[in-house]
C-alpha cells in the first residue's frame, strides 16, 4: 500500500512540475490591429491573483507608475495613465497588448513588455535570460483584474 501511495505522490509531483514548466514557457502571440484577441495559451485569468500581481513589487509593480483603486496601498504613481476605469476605455484584447508589449503601441514608452519575446531582449542578467517578466498565467490574471475596473 505504501509503495502505491509513494508512486502516486511521485507521479503527481512529476505531472505538477511538468505543468508548471509548460505554464512558464514562452507562448507566441500575434498583434492584430493593436490588440491580442486570444488569451495567452488559452489561459483563464483570476482577478484576485491579478490584483495581487499589480501590487507586488517583484511582479507587476503597476502602482509605481499608475493609479489604481487599491486604497490599502499609499503610493500610486502618476507617470502612466490612471487605470481606475481602464475596462470602460479599452477592450480586453487592447489591454492584453499593452501588458504584453506596450512598445508596439508607443515605441517611446518606459513601460516594460511584461510578456515580450525574451529572444528580443539584450543585456539581460543570466538568471533572467530567456524568461519573460510575467508568466502567461500572470498576464491573464492581471487582465482579469483590470477588466473589473469599469
Amino acid at each position: 500500500m505504501r509503495s502505491v501511495l509513494r508512486a502516486t505522490i511521485v507521479t503527481v509531483l512529476i505531472l505538477s512540475s511538468q505543468a508548471l514548466a509548460m505554464a512558464e514557457e514562452y507562448l507566441p502571440w500575434k498583434n492584430n490591429s493593436m490588440a491580442i484577441e486570444k488569451a495567452l495559451g488559452g489561459l483563464k485569468g483570476n482577478p484576485q491573483r491579478g490584483r495581487a500581481i499589480v501590487i507586488a513589487p517583484d511582479k507587476g509593480s503597476c502602482l509605481t507608475c499608475h493609479h489604481l483603486p487599491i486604497d490599502e496601498e499609499l503610493f500610486h504613481g502618476t507617470v502612466g495613465p490612471d487605470l481606475t476605469t481602464i475596462a470602460s476605455r479599452l477592450t480586453e484584447a487592447e489591454i492584453r497588448l499593452r501588458i504584453v508589449d506596450e512598445k508596439m503601441i508607443n515605441p517611446n514608452t518606459i513601460m516594460p513588455g511584461y510578456y515580450r519575446d525574451p529572444n528580443k531582449f539584450n543585456q539581460v542578467a543570466e538568471a533572467y535570460y530567456g524568461k519573460t517578466f510575467l508568466t502567461a498565467q500572470e498576464v491573464e490574471d492581471v487582465i482579469a483584474y483590470l477588466m473589473t475596473l469599469k
